[in-house]
């Protein structure tokens, strides 16, 4: 054997090698968006491209989009659709094939507009089909090779890649769905119970008519709570799995705090709370999905609203600097002890006693927290017992 094959053999040998351990680190991870990312990071390896990025399939919609990228500025991309029809990507995931373009402007199926919003220029990519047994749940693609054209070595290994990356991804959305499914029938024994229970007194001859309105009073709040908590489920369940892409757009913040303060505003005046601004002059606009981060505002709201004080205060506010922008809503509540913080954005957390005041599924900053950190940002909480608690979302500019 001549050294130059040789060298070439080693190499593929050591890429196949690379890729055995990747495959490992992928079947222990149990999140979708590290999982997504470790993904992408090793197909731009071990093609040696200059970046990568995963296309998930949206079955109900039947669309194609963006979800994790390597390089390219991926909270922007995030939910950025791609057709499955007269795309490069729509035919990867329909003939289940790989496909390789060396010059992607000239090939009638370039789908440009996507290019055009991030400003990247496709040169080279190579897409292979993200599968399952008979389910195509995606499309993996590396994007420019650093050096020369993609060889069959490189298809060879990134289809060996994706055929990994596909079972992990549906083995975690499977972890995450049966997790969230134990979760749900727990929490929702006790205003199952409730119902049972008031229906059941209901039918009872004995009882008065103000009994009566009692019970139907009951089992009224425990469905309402039951369709919120329902809502809250199928929220969480998408934004775990993916399936819930972003639509990034161009947006004024001090639009959407006064736009989620208007919707909690007759329950604001219900609990004779004041409200109080704080909004930064001539706040730049920012890209984000509106619809998420308004879903964000008002959770936070409405734990200032369920957890003040009696005609306390509520402060939403805002502030910026070169790379972020960030607003805060502060309450003059019970405020909370600081053992309790780091476990708020849990799934189902409720802070101990707090069940007397308020009802609900513990969902919400859990929920809040998958969207921010979604948008490539965090959300913090400070707060001190008896004087109340400040909620902070900061996020990238994402120009």
């Amino acid at each position: 054997m001549c050294s130059s094959n040789k060298n070439q053999t080693d190499t593929l040998l050591e890429r196949y090698l690379r890729l055995i351990d990747i495959s490992r680190e992928l079947s222990s991870t149990l999140d979708l968006d590290i999982l997504l990312f470790q993904i992408v990071k090793a197909a731009a390896d071990l093609t040696d491209s200059h970046d990568a990025s995963i296309l998930l399939y949206d079955e109900t919609k039947h669309e194609l989009y963006f979800q994790s990228s390597t390089n390219l500025d991926a909270m922007v991309m995030r939910g950025l659709i791609v057709p499955v029809e007269g795309s490069i990507t729509g035919e990867i995931l329909t003939s289940r094939k790989p496909i390789v373009v060396m010059n992607v402007e000239d090939d009638p199926r370039h789908y440009p507009e996507i290019g055009e919003t991030i400003q990247y220029k496709t040169e080279s990519l190579l897409g292979v089909p993200l599968m399952t047994k008979e389910k195509v749940v995606g499309v993996l693609e590396v994007l420019n090779k650093n050096e020369g054209e993609f060889t069959k070595e490189d298809e060879e290994i990134l289809y060996a890649l994706g055929s990994q990356a596909a079972v992990a991804i549906e083995n975690t959305r499977l972890f995450q769905q049966s997790d969230l499914i134990a979760e749900m029938v727990h929490e929702f024994r006790t205003p199952l119970s409730s119902i049972s229970t008031a229906s059941h007194l209901m039918m009872q001859p004995e009882i008065s008519q103000k009994q009566r309105a009692g019970m139907a009073e009951i089992i009224k709040r425990e469905t309402n709570r039951l369709s919120e908590m329902a809502t809250s489920f199928l929220d969480l369940a998408r934004l775990e799995s993916g399936r819930s892409p972003f639509n990034m757009q161009e947006v004024e913040l001090e639009n959407l705090l006064r736009e989620s303060v208007e919707i909690m505003e007759s329950r604001i005046q219900a609990q004779g709370l004041k409200l109080k601004w704080d909004l930064e002059d001539d706040t730049p606009s920012f890209k984000c999905d509106p619809n998420k981060i308004k879903q964000v505002i008002l959770n936070l709201l409405s734990n200032a609203i369920k957890y003040n004080r009696p005609r306390g205060t509520i402060i939403v506010g805002s502030f910026s600097d070169k790379e972020k922008i960030s607003f805060f809503i502060k309450d003059t509540g019970r405020g909370m002890l600081s053992e309790y913080l780091d476990s708020l954005f849990q799934k189902f957390y409720r802070i101990p006693g707090s069940e007397e005041i308020a009802k609900g599924a513990g969902l919400g900053l859990s929920i809040s927290k998958k969207i921010v950190e979604g948008h490539g940002g965090n959300i913090e909480v400070t707060s001190e017992p008896g004087k109340g608690t400040t909620f902070t979302v900061a996020l990238p500019f994402n120009r």
